[in-house]
């Protein structure tokens, strides 16, 4: 039960969220390996993107990749904070004091993460696919012109096989790692912390809002360098044999960004990622938070 109600929460949030998602994506892979002030800027920045994707693209095209976004954030979320919530309920966060322990919550985090974004990594890269085509005068990046999630996963399966399915799981783990352990372990650590303090009454729904608010923040600030290489290790162009022809690991992107881009370069998109991450954190944390509690109040 701890998995479908965490695969329902994150899917709650993703509906909401994943117009914000398309923002990034192609922010991110806006002037990929080239210097600043030597391409035309098609998003300014996260509003104009929106106007521009919603005029240009069409107002449909904001909600680009959501099938497999909402698969993806069934597969990952159900398993991440499903075992992470096992983890919890079972003790193990604690110490032997009884206080939270926010080192073992990082590692339950990163351990839960880097199991359901393994598992999900081929639908989130049709994703990302999806979400960075676009018309030819506001494309950024590379154009993969899939039809659909299906007919996407079949052709890259059919031409490369489980290896070109899984191409970049890799990685894409450190993203999911440093994401995951900074989001659950400020989560749990700011909530246990605001429960000593007695500032919200027991089990109230304020309590796990401004926990997820302190979360989101810390996320965007670890994992945006993470989160644009990923990006552009899943949507570069691949050779023959499903190899990609511009990155050979998250190192080299984050080397080759920083080399030709500058240090910004690594933090392209983090408005888009905050009014994603930030939202969709504690969206997805809050219901999660408040369906265990339901559930749990109900069987007792």
């Amino acid at each position: 039960m701890d998995f479908l109600m965490s695969g329902l929460a994150a899917c709650g949030a993703c509906v909401f969220t994943n117009p914000l998602e398309v923002v990034k994506t192609r922010m991110q892979l806006q002037g990929e390996l080239q210097a600043p002030g030597t391409y035309q800027r098609h998003y300014r920045n996260v509003f104009h993107a929106f106007i521009t994707i919603g005029k240009v693209d069409g107002l449909a095209a904001l909600q680009k990749g959501l099938a497999p976004a909402l698969l993806y954030q069934f597969l990952m979320n159900g398993i991440r904070l499903g075992t992470y919530g096992l983890a919890e309920a079972g003790g193990y966060l604690h110490t032997a004091e009884g206080t939270h322990s926010p080192a073992r919550s990082a590692a339950a985090g990163a351990m839960a993460g880097v199991m359901g974004a393994y598992l999900g990594s081929p639908i989130y890269m049709v994703k990302t696919h999806l979400q960075a085509q676009a018309a030819s005068e506001i494309a950024v990046g590379h154009q993969y012109k899939h039809q659909g999630m299906f007919q996407a996963l079949t052709k890259i399966g059919q031409k490369h096989g489980l290896v070109g399915l899984w191409r970049g799981a890799l990685g894409g783990l450190p993203r999911v790692i440093v994401g995951s352990s900074t989001q659950l372990c400020t989560f749990s650590s700011t909530k246990d912390l605001l429960s000593q303090w007695e500032i919200f009454p027991p089990q109230s729904w304020k309590l796990a809002l401004v926990a997820a608010m302190m979360s989101g923040i810390a996320v965007v600030l670890a994992m945006a360098p993470f989160d644009v290489a990923c990006t552009r290790l899943y949507n570069q162009p691949t050779d023959a044999q499903g190899k990609g022809l511009m990155y050979r690991g998250i190192l080299d992107a984050l080397l080759q960004t920083a080399r030709t881009e500058g240090i910004f370069g690594m933090y392209k998109g983090i408005g888009a990622s905050y009014f994603r991450l930030g939202p969709h954190t504690i969206l997805s944390l809050f219901f999660w938070d408040q369906l265990r509690s339901l559930y749990y109040t109900d069987t007792k």
